[in-house]
């Protein structure tokens, strides 16, 4: 991770109460000033090719989108990760394939995965047994319920912090639909 990284991402302050505490200690982008999210495009454009054009073009696709209800109500695994999955993901689906057609150069997650899973990151990098006592912590809770309404643009600092420095509202686009 380098200065001038950029993301965009579904900031999900419903789902803090819930997972805030296991992010502090499991997931390092929380101490990194990256709040509970669903990733919309990892890496996106460098900082400094965030120019008017670049914006707008993101203000018009982004609110092409309407805004959507999404409920996370069980976890589910990578190899290397405990989640939350978003029901539904196909608007984040939609919203990272648009903005990963208009801007083909920086595809999701570098190109890595070949099926890109919206997921809300719980802990990473740890080991099985930790995974289990999360998952049977959080299996005992209610649904976590939101409302999203807009993708915002993280930014990356020349440190190990992540910045917000703009949002970008859905359903508040010039598109038809």
């Amino acid at each position: 991770m380098a200065a001038g990284e950029t993301a965009l991402i579904v900031k999900l302050p419903e789902a803090e109460p819930l997972v805030g505490a296991w992010r502090d200690r499991y997931d390092s982008s929380a101490a990194a000033g990256v709040p509970a999210h669903v990733t919309v495009l990892y890496p996106f454009l460098h900082e400094s090719r965030l120019d008017a054009a670049v914006v707008n073009a993101l203000v018009e696709l982004i609110g092409a989108h309407d805004p959507f209800e999404v409920r996370f109500a069980h976890c589910g695994r990578f190899p290397d990760v405990l989640y939350l999955a978003p029901d539904p993901d196909a608007p984040f689906r939609a919203l990272t394939e648009a903005v990963a057609a208009r801007w083909p150069e920086a595809p999701p997650h570098g190109g890595q995965f070949d099926d890109v899973v919206p997921h809300l990151t719980v802990a990473h990098g740890q080991d099985p047994a930790t995974y289990d006592a999360i998952e049977a912590a959080l299996s005992g809770t209610a649904p976590v319920r939101a409302r999203v309404t807009a993708v915002h643009l993280f930014v990356r600092d020349g440190a190990e912090h992540w910045h917000e420095r703009r949002a970008f509202a859905l359903g508040a686009g010039t598109t038809p639909r």
